[in-house]
């Protein structure tokens, strides 16, 4: 199974020390534990906006399952909710075209990062909560699946500051397993499909 990851720094696993303890491998080694021999590859970047995902779908080439995650840099660079969301629609229609099932997780909570100030929460909770709602109506039209992971995981890195790394923006190792946790089960659910 061709398991690629694409998307921004967090699909990249930027803030883990240790390669093993991202979203890729962390995902690769619950699928073999599910019995399913995985070849995995990772397309994301740092600092990646949903205007990226056109060139790391090609770069991808064929693909069983894709994993995207994208959105972050989408708000913190104001993009319009409109723009990015079909930006990453044509993106998972692409991949879909190619015959990969396609799972992905929408815009963080940006609210819980530390250097939002306590006065903006609210208004970074709401702006980030509609930029996912826009980007999971588009993902659904064209043909992926929506992990709930922000619903997950942010009381999560709400309550506990070691969720994130050093830099106190990405995910720290036990971040990435919180996320890992959330998105596994629709990946897991596609890649049982594949195999039925």
């Amino acid at each position: 199974m061709r398991l690629c990851l694409l998307g921004d720094s967090i699909a990249a696993g930027v803030g883990s020390t240790r390669r093993e303890d991202t979203l890729g491998p962390l995902l690769a080694e619950r699928l073999r534990a599910k019995g399913h021999q995985v070849d995995l590859s990772v397309r994301a970047f740092a600092g990646a906006r949903s205007a990226d995902l056109r060139a790391q779908v090609r770069a991808a080439g064929k693909v069983d399952v894709a994993v995207v995650v994208i959105g972050a840099n989408d708000l913190t660079r104001f993009v319009p909710a409109h723009v990015g969301a079909q930006q990453l629609h044509d993106a998972v229609a692409d991949l879909r075209r190619a015959g990969a099932a396609v799972v992905v997780s929408t815009a963080p909570d940006l609210s819980v990062v530390a250097h939002v100030p306590p006065a903006l929460r609210d208004v970074v909770s709401a702006v980030s909560r509609d930029y996912a709602q826009v980007q999971q109506q588009a993902v659904i039209r064209a043909g992926g699946v929506v992990a709930h992971v922000e619903r997950a995981v942010t009381p999560q890195f709400a309550a506990d500051p070691s969720l994130f790394a050093a830099d106190r923006f990405h995910p720290s190792a036990a971040g990435y397993r919180a996320i890992a946790a959330a998105l596994a089960p629709a990946v897991e659910a596609v890649a049982a499909e594949l195999h039925a």
